[in-house]
């Protein structure tokens, strides 16, 4: 009985405890701005605790005489627009005749009467002025956070284009897309992702032009996320894309302002994310990541050119290393006598299968591809050059690979570097892993059911809705003068039909209303 009677004391008192923590947590929050200067400063102090570099600057406000602070974190604001347009006409002005104008030369000012508002404020650059008396703040834009030059990007190189590349404030990034596009038809939608820190996104798009339905569902997509941060558009891109799981990038990421106009142009959607310094492009199909921006400054012929040549790379930076080993393995039928022979002497001191042989090349190609660009930039191309020619020269040497494998290996590499975007790029360098894996067991075969494998699963692709494929499948033939070839610009009238954009026409007469909203 006395065991039972403290099991209940204990229980009684955990009970009155947690009924206390309740309670506590209960307490009503400040949420209203007071009209003390006193409690206001002291509340804020405790919101920012820890927090050193917050200043709270006190001053007598010289048109009414009451006390006044102006506070900021240091480092997210310019000072001299502080020093300059507000603190010095705070204390020696008394412009204004109504009693809430401020004496302010500032482009925004904004009223705020609740704390969260003020809290999100200061992180965000601005400046919040508390007056005694006044019982709501003032938010004053003095955003001046530490942010690079724009200059070219390291990624998008080009011989003709701009030499303008986006930077990490979302703002400049939509003014550089504005500097090509400087028209009233191009809307900006914004939201603010994010339950720890708020991120800017904006969805930027050619009203006339650009179909409403997919503006719809990629901002449904976007504010439907449950995230603490959106720290850059890779993360975005990956939230927000039709399958996840799938090797092949759906949306581009430029660093170039005029390839994001270039595709808002032909009705799709860009999406700047604040703090990144590239955009989204979507929707977009398989084709769109083989075009550059010179492709459209260089003739007709030479842009087709080197467009074919692309795809043609890709073939091969995907596929010829397991059409190595399919044929040294099962398909000898395949090889030339002469060359057979050739390769049998070549291979008569190699210890490995052709498998093994491929995979040890393979890797030592991807170390050394991260080591050069982790690396600074001049002892990086030393690394990749010096370390590939004695890497590859001291494997043959001991035996461990032949020489038509380091060829082989040295063509996939080279192959790579040809496609000009990344992402893509990256997914052709691991799509031939498993390629290689089919071809070691099935030989041809296992080649061409991974191919027919690969091709399904870019027939069933979506880019926010739209189909990958085309204009392949769903077959358009139209739009295949800007696809595999590219034709003189006079003979592309039309925007491109796998887009759906309200404006066909971007030559001749144009319609502001759209030509066709089907």
């Amino acid at each position: 009985m006395e065991l039972v009677r403290r099991l209940l004391k204990a229980a009684s008192r955990m009970l009155e405890e947690g009924s206390a923590h309740q309670q506590e947590a209960q307490a009503p929050e400040i949420v209203d701005i007071s009209p003390s200067l006193v409690e206001n400063i002291d509340h804020l102090t405790t919101i920012f605790s820890d927090t050193p570099d917050l200043i709270v600057r006190t001053f007598t406000y010289k048109k009414s005489g009451a006390p006044a602070a102006l506070a900021f974190i240091e480092g997210l604001v310019d000072k001299s627009s502080i020093n300059n347009n507000v603190l010095y006409h705070l204390m020696f002005h008394t412009s204004g005749d109504e009693q809430d104008e401020v004496p302010v030369t500032l482009g925004e000012l904004q009223n705020h009467m609740a704390w969260s508002a003020v809290e999100a404020s200061i992180l965000h650059g601005y400046s919040i002025l508390f007056i005694d008396g006044q019982a709501h703040a003032f938010a004053l834009e003095t955003q001046g956070w530490p942010q690079r030059a724009i200059s070219d990007s390291q990624i998008e190189a080009s011989l003709k284009g701009a030499h303008q590349g986006f930077v990490e404030t979302g703002s400049q990034n939509i003014a550089l897309i504005r500097r090509y596009i400087s028209s009233r038809e191009l809307k900006i939608k914004e939201f603010f992702v994010g339950k720890r820190t708020k991120s800017r996104v904006s969805i930027l798009y050619l009203e006339d032009v650009a179909l409403p339905e997919i503006r719809l569902e990629l901002a449904r997509r976007i504010t439907s996320l449950q995230v603490d941060c959106i720290l850059n558009t890779g993360e975005l891109a990956e939230l927000i894309e039709d399958n996840p799981l799938s090797l092949f990038p759906q949306m581009i990421t430029t660093e170039r302002p005029d390839t994001a106009a270039s595709q808002l142009l032909q009705g799709r959607y860009c999406v700047v994310v604040d703090r990144s310094s590239s955009v989204l492009i979507a929707p977009v199909g398989l084709a769109a990541f083989f075009q550059g921006i010179d492709d459209y400054s260089n003739r007709w012929p030479v842009a087709t050119f080197f467009r074919l040549l692309r795809f043609f790379a890709c073939l091969i930076a995907a596929f010829l290393p397991a059409f190595y080993i399919a044929c040294i393995s099962y398909n000898h039928e395949l090889i030339p006598l002469d060359l057979i022979l050739s390769i049998g002497e070549f291979r008569s001191a190699v210890p490995f299968p052709p498998f093994i042989e491929a995979l040890i090349m393979e890797i030592m190609l991807e170390m050394l591809r991260e080591a050069g660009v982790r690396l600074p930039a001049p002892i990086g191309q030393t690394v990749g050059i010096v370390g590939g020619i004695v890497i590859g020269q001291a494997a043959v040497q001991a035996g461990i690979v032949s020489n038509l494998m380091v060829v082989v290996v040295a063509s996939t590499a080279v192959a790579s570097f040809i496609l000009p975007n990344y992402d893509m790029a990256s997914s052709v360098r691991l799509i031939r892993f498993p390629m290689m894996t089919l071809a070691s067991l099935y030989g041809i075969i296992g080649m061409i059911a991974g191919a027919m494998v690969i091709l399904a699963h870019l027939i069933s692709l979506k880019s926010l809705g739209e189909p990958y494929s085309t204009p392949i499948a769903p077959l358009r033939i139209s739009d295949w003068k800007d696809v595999f070839i590219r034709l003189p610009l006079r003979n592309m009238v039309y925007r491109p039909k796998s887009v759906r954009s309200l404006q066909k026409r971007r030559y001749g007469k144009v319609n502001q209303k759209g030509d066709d909203t089907t």
